[in-house]
């Protein structure tokens, strides 16, 4: 019953880093690409700019951008390139156990000479050794005559000498030293090659224990990590297989290559039945399709790391993995194998050599496990220039991502796919054609934006804080209060009003009211304005920075307008070597593109007059942006150009002063750079004009245009 009273609150717990934060919403995103929008007027470009930078929300939100995960690959595996050696490294580490098998059963036929003999459960062991060796003929066919020079009669001289209760202990020892003897030679004897000293050691009858079963280990994860270079569900060596478990693969291998065969002559396999057969082989495949990209993965891995090493390193362990195999009848089918694989899909593309920079060697399984994952990142670093190159994020394998980079990339990925989708379902966006379009409700939030971005300046600054000493009737309520007097709108302060009775007459009830106790409170009169904002849009604006800061003030002041004033106009004129009107739904497209050679002040001003014509207010003002003076003026039917100034130019303009003037228009002037000639200028249309002239920085004109508009938007009459 209580639940309702309890369902909205919230707990807060110490922050541990395993927290989640909500994603961006479509307001951040919106905040994220507006200026880079109101500077290009390209929806398109600021989205792809967006993509590639990525964002951070005013909460500390973040969002990686594609340039930020292509940064973070690259660096993971630059670290595997930099700490290991494939180029030898792989050989290496299979020298180094060999070597250490090859001193265990030195060691061990050395504490047998010395007389430490093994333990019950070792001597039990014994007849193993031959098994071994017995295993190793079967891995190597036709190796018996070697078997029965060396391996098998050191065998059973040892065997005698042990078992032969009839010999003395000198024969027995000399026995025991011959055979020793006999094996150190043997060792000593193998080839330098790894193949050669696989072989040897397969068919070789070990005195240590400790030695035998490292070799042997050794053998089921080199023909492991051989079988799974095709099949990734492979956990058993060859070596370790029943005959029945030798059959079933060698039936999965047939199976497979008939439906590779089918593949490539265009019918369709029966996969279900196969996978029902033989699923255990290929864990996580859902369709052939998967089957056959993951064999694909693991056998480019292999590749990989052949191509990675020299001429005669290759040869050396492609002949090791021809040994592991054994079997004639497997070898067989698994080089069809992976001549139907690279019918249905070649692996040419995923062939890739890397230049690994390290000394750090590697195992077999591990190098393939890394080389898999550096091909992968290769595949996945082509999706990310895709993704950039065609704004075509959906090219980008999430998971991949999360799987190679980690679950913070992958979040950045997702919050980068759903992006356009945030923005339309919020009513920023609408798609007409090929191409995303702002919609009203958008560039009234960019507009909205740029006003905060303005008014956080002037919080900071403490601008707007001029005092008028106007009084007056009508508008809005004010917090002041006043003697009330005939005609005044009677908005009582009632609190005033009693405090007045009793102050007059004293405590006591009733309280007597008299016409002169009567408070009201002050209004402000609020006027109508028509302004025409001019934004010198020549070459010069854009070669000095000036051009962003013009725009977001543009964007800002009209956002102002329309929600706090909805009853004034507002018109936008853009000049260089002429001047034209902007509607406001184009004042956020604007962009450098529209930026002409010149500074026609004299058409701007002419332009900006006509269109106040068509208001009967007072209250008309022109706010006039520029970074120079008027280079532009008008002779024979047209407008010519001339740098540096021109005295034409300004006496046209000047003219345009004064008609403005006479029509009750004010100029105020908001300047960006403050050169002598300039500056004579400008006060030049001040004395005719009585208008106001700001010399602002570029990043300082927001906070002087629109305090200078609120200030002359509100003025109190008495």
């Amino acid at each position: 019953m209580f639940e309702r009273f309890f369902k909205n609150r919230y707990g807060y717990s110490r922050w541990d880093g395993t927290q989640q934060i909500e994603g961006l919403d479509a307001d951040d995103i919106l905040k994220a690409l507006s200026d880079d929008y109101m500077e290009s007027g390209n929806l398109q470009q600021a989205l792809k700019r967006l993509m590639q930078d990525g964002m951070r929300s005013d909460e500390g939100r973040r969002t990686m951008g594609l340039r930020e995960l292509m940064e973070r690959m690259r660096e993971q595996r630059n670290q595997q390139l930099n700490r290991y050696n494939m180029a030898s490294g792989v050989m290496d580490d299979l020298r180094e156990k060999l070597e250490e098998i090859k001193q265990l059963e030195r060691e061990g036929i050395q504490r047998r000479l010395d007389g430490e003999e093994p333990d019950q459960q070792q001597a039990g062991q014994q007849p193993a050794s031959g098994a071994q060796g017995q295993e190793g003929q079967q891995q190597s066919p036709g190796s018996q005559s070697q078997q029965d020079q060396q391996g098998q009669e050191g065998q059973q001289g040892e065997s005698g000498g042990e078992n032969g209760g009839d010999l003395t202990p000198e024969q027995k020892r000399k026995m025991l030293e011959m055979i020793a003897k006999r094996k150190q030679d043997y060792l000593d004897k193998l080839p330098a090659d790894i193949p050669g000293q696989v072989k040897g050691l397969s068919e070789y009858d070990f005195m240590d224990d400790q030695a035998r079963e490292k070799f042997k280990e050794l053998m089921d994860s080199l023909q492991q990590q051989m079988m799974q270079q095709f099949f990734q569900g492979m956990q058993q060596s060859l070596q370790n297989m029943t005959p029945e478990d030798i059959a079933r693969m060698r039936e999965m291998i047939r199976d497979l290559n008939k439906m590779l065969r089918e593949r490539q002559e265009g019918k369709e396999p029966d996969f279900d039945s196969f996978m029902q057969k033989h699923g255990e082989y290929f864990p996580g495949v859902n369709s052939l399709d998967d089957l056959i990209e993951q064999m694909q993965q693991q056998m480019a891995a292999m590749q990989g790391i052949m191509d990675n090493l020299s001429p005669e390193q290759r040869e050396e362990l492609q002949n090791l993995m021809e040994q592991l195999m054994g079997d004639d009848r497997i070898r067989v089918d698994l080089m069809e194998l992976a001549q139907n694989l690279e019918a249905v899909a070649p692996t040419e593309n995923m062939r890739t050599r890397f230049n690994f920079r390290g000394d750090e060697s590697l195992p077999l399984n591990e190098a393939m496990r890394m080389m898999g994952r550096l091909q992968q990142m290769e595949g996945l670093e082509d999706q990310f220039s895709e993704a950039r190159r065609m704004d075509n994020l959906e090219a980008i394998d999430s998971e991949k991502v999360k799987e190679l980079l980690g679950d913070e990339e992958y979040q950045s990925v997702e919050q980068l796919k759903e992006l356009m989708k945030m923005l339309e379902e919020a009513g920023y966006i609408q798609k007409r054609g090929n191409r995303w379009e702002l919609t009203a409700r958008g560039i009234r939030k960019i507009g909205q934006k740029a006003l905060q971005d303005i008014f956080n300046k002037l919080k900071r600054d403490g601008f707007g804080r001029h005092v008028s000493p106007f009084r007056g009737v009508g508008g809005e309520r004010t917090d002041e209060s006043k003697a009330y007097q005939f005609g005044d709108p009677f908005l009582l302060d009632l609190e005033k009003t009693l405090m007045n009775a009793l102050h007059r007459r004293g405590i006591g009830t009733p309280v007597g009211l008299q016409k002169e106790d009567f408070e009201v409170y002050r209004t402000e009169f609020t006027t109508q304005s028509s302004t025409v904002l001019m934004i010198d849009m020549s070459l010069s604006m854009i070669y000095n920075g000036c051009q962003p800061a013009a725009k977001k003030v543009a964007v800002a002041l009209e956002s102002l307008i329309r929600s706090q004033f909805p009853r004034d106009n507002l018109y936008i004129v853009g000049f260089s070597r002429i001047a034209q009107e902007f509607k406001p739904n184009e004042l956020i497209e604007m962009s450098t593109l529209d930026n002409q050679q010149g500074t026609n002040m004299a058409h701007g001003l002419m332009l900006s007059r006509q269109l106040l014509a068509r208001h009967r207010g007072v209250n008309k003002q022109i706010i006039m942006i520029t970074d120079g003076g008027p280079t532009v003026w008008y002779e024979d039917g047209e407008w010519l150009f001339n740098w540096p100034y021109n005295h034409m130019a300004e006496q046209q303009t000047l003219l345009e002063v004064q008609r403005c003037t006479r029509e009750g228009i004010t100029i105020n002037t908001f300047m960006l750079e403050d050169d002598n000639w300039m500056i004579a200028f400008v006060n030049q249309m001040s004395q005719i004009n009585h208008g106001r002239t700001f010399y602002a920085d570029k990043n300082n004109l927001g906070e002087y245009l629109l305090v200078d508009y609120l200030n002359n938007k509100r003025k109190f009459v008495s």
